[in-house]
């Protein structure tokens, strides 16, 4: 069994710790927060035995083999390399890092540390229902793609202390902390056109920008060599429309790009096929059985051959992220401690 030291105490890690305990592959034993008591709140009814609230302290002393850190999106990188530097196994939440120069500095400090692994939590791209429409869309592809639409849109309850001025603002609206709408939702859309289509020939983004300074929603626009793929993501509103993969005649259609439950398939006589799959009531479980299997056996050469994959997709998605960054001039403080 993996012992798991977590950083970062709210709800998306509640979701992991579920996910982790319905494989039956995990163990949480070490927490640290930025406080003894946070840490102690949340790591206990959990079964956890050690709580820090000294960074160094918890990869030095923490009884733990996987990290999983969910914290602000600025704070990854650095708490990434104290996991590396001790040869840990990391589990990084999305977006793993804020520009291409973190991600290469990840990259290199992974081959001075031969026994780490670093893996970005894209939680749709390991269940079997997603796979099996990836591969649906290579089917179309042989009849043309005409393009795609990809939502992920909702409301957070956390923008309403934006609205209504009340300072300090939430880590997740703040530049400071590489927040807003792209860095979030967003990563989900752009999962979803690389993994169906690869990396665009070029990119754009129109962002909504909120008083804060970071983009609430926003539309980006991906160009590929005979098609365009639009996103459209956001924090500030409800969207209940699907995705949909446009062939020549056909169309598939994803109920939830990073949450998915149900893909149809609409073949040229409008038919409808719907995709069938397992599909885990926690959308996390898959990954986390993933991440196990490449934990536990690290060196193993069909592990091996997915983890290169899993990274190669991660460091495409933080490029284009990029990439829609700078279409949109949006830079975060993160961006200039890496030049």
């Amino acid at each position: 069994m993996l012992k798991l030291g977590i950083i970062g105490t709210h709800i998306i890690t509640d979701q992991m710790l579920d996910a982790a305990r319905t494989t039956g592959k995990y163990k949480l034993t070490a927490v640290y927060s930025r406080t003894m008591n946070r840490a102690k709140e949340f790591g206990q009814p959990y079964g956890a035995t050690e709580f820090y609230d000294d960074l160094e302290k918890f990869f030095e002393d923490g009884d733990f083999d996987v990290v999983y850190i969910a914290s602000p999106n600025s704070l990854h990188y650095q708490q990434a390399r104290m996991a590396i530097e001790n040869d840990k196994f990391v589990i990084v939440e999305k977006p793993a890092f804020v520009n291409p120069s973190e991600f290469s500095g990840i990259q290199s400090l992974l081959a001075a540390h031969p026994n780490a692994r670093l893996v970005e939590a894209a939680r749709h791209i390991h269940t079997p229902l997603y796979c099996k429409a990836l591969k649906k869309v290579n089917e179309m592809k042989e009849h043309y793609i005409q393009g795609a639409t990809i939502t992920v849109m909702k409301y957070s309850s956390r923008y309403d202390k934006v609205l209504a001025g009340d300072k300090p603002y939430p880590n997740i609206f703040t530049l400071k902390y590489a927040g807003g709408a792209l860095m979030d939702l967003g990563v989900y859309t752009v999962y979803g056109a690389v993994t169906m289509f690869g990396q665009p020939q070029s990119v754009v983004y129109y962002p909504t920008l909120c008083k804060t300074g970071v983009d609430a929603k926003g539309v980006a626009i991906l160009n590929y060599d005979k098609f365009s793929v639009t996103l459209n993501f956001g924090k500030t509103a409800n969207s209940y429309l699907p995705s949909e993969v446009y062939g020549l005649k056909d169309t598939l259609v994803f109920d939830s790009i990073f949450e998915t439950q149900k893909v149809t398939y609409y073949d040229s006589d409008k038919e409808a096929h719907q995709l069938d799959a397992p599909v885990e009531k926690n959308s996390m479980t898959d990954e986390m059985n993933d991440f196990a299997d490449l934990f536990n056996n690290p060196d193993n050469e069909e592990q091996m051959k997915k983890y290169k994959g899993w990274m190669e997709l991660s460091e495409t998605v933080n490029s284009v992220m990029y990439s829609l960054r700078q279409s949109a001039q949006l830079e975060f403080p993160a961006d200039k401690d890496q030049e």
